[in-house]
């Protein structure tokens, strides 16, 4: 069994995070599967359906040259595309919720002791958490959210004078950082909301003793590399598509007309069930980031080692 409460180098993290899956992933992406599946498949379904028809509608008002077809198109069917936008808003909020917070609820039961973990277990853990969900969500959305992006923006501005794109490379594994430390801390501490976020910045960059050196580097190399490996596995699905795409176009048009369009037809629904499909993907491997994340966060929480240490100690005495 894998010990979460403990301190880690940056190659330990990336190496566990590896470990985790394989001594924990059939388990853990039944549940997954379980809890997000539906909800996946509707949201890839929406996307394949009503992106399609939105992208033909404006690529194919484009190639025939009638300007203004588009936006007839629109106002005739701004009822479904209300309705639609509305329905892919909700879907994709209660997928990320539970695609962030799956991983927090399950390493926490790990983490506790808990050998084998049931879907019941995780289910019940968002019903039990209920009104911190929501509080977390209202959080996000009005505190950290319209903060990150100051930051960001603030961070492309400097891109001008250059420095920005290192700042750029800094930023965001930090702010990634940040936010699943708020997440892990929220559901693993007494704290409240804000004092969970205030610890979740301020571990970045120093253990809770102040006496160990900075975490910082250790943090945001591990969230490049794991990043870097993820982006690497998911491009190979979207370039697939992306190569459809352009020879669809290419096949379409041999004498350089581009006249039709692409989206349209058998050609159109496979390029967006493949994109579905690299969607999927993104949303499973996504899960390694967050281990990672979590791994990291219990390597911040140096109040428990020791205490977990001996909880271990203790429980191998009785054993015997």
């Amino acid at each position: 069994m894998m010990q979460f409460y403990k301190k880690r180098d940056f190659g330990t993290f990336i190496s566990d995070s590896f470990n985790f899956f394989k001594l924990y992933g059939k388990n853990y992406f039944k549940s997954y599967i379980l809890l997000n599946g539906l909800l996946m498949i509707l949201m890839v379904t929406v996307f394949v359906l009503g992106y399609r028809e939105l992208f033909s509608q404006i690529l194919g008002s484009n190639l025939s040259g009638e300007s203004y077809y588009f936006q007839q198109y629109f106002e005739d069917n701004l009822g479904m595309l209300i309705v639609v936008g509305i329905l892919t808003f909700l879907l994709f909020l209660l997928l990320m919720i539970i695609n962030y917070l799956f991983p927090v609820f399950y390493l926490k039961r790990l983490g506790q002791g808990q050998e084998k973990i049931k879907t019941d277990d995780i289910l019940s853990d968002f019903k039990n958490n209920a009104g911190k969900i929501v509080k977390l969500c209202l959080g996000m959305m009005f505190i950290v959210t319209p903060l990150s992006f100051i930051i960001i923006g603030f961070s492309y501005v400097l891109v001008l004078i250059v420095i920005g794109i290192f700042l750029i490379l800094l930023v965001f594994p930090t702010l990634f950082n940040v936010v699943t430390f708020l997440m892990y801390d929220y559901f693993n501490s007494n704290r409240g909301f804000f004092e969970s976020l205030s610890y979740s910045i301020r571990s970045q960059f120093s253990y809770p003793n102040g006496r160990e050196k900075s975490p910082y580097w250790k943090y945001w190399g591990s969230t490049i590399i794991v990043s870097i490996i993820l982006y690497v596995v998911t491009s190979i699905f979207t370039f697939v598509p992306m190569m459809f795409f352009y020879g669809s176009l290419l096949t379409s048009a041999p004498d350089g007309n581009f006249e039709q369009n692409p989206f349209a037809g058998t050609a159109g629904i496979f390029f967006f069930i493949l994109y579905g499909i690299s969607m999927l993907v993104s949303f499973f491997l996504s899960n390694m980031l967050y281990v990672n994340s979590g791994l990291m966060y219990y390597d911040s929480r140096t109040d428990l080692h020791q205490k977990v240490e001996l909880a271990e100690i203790d429980t191998i005495g009785n054993n015997e």
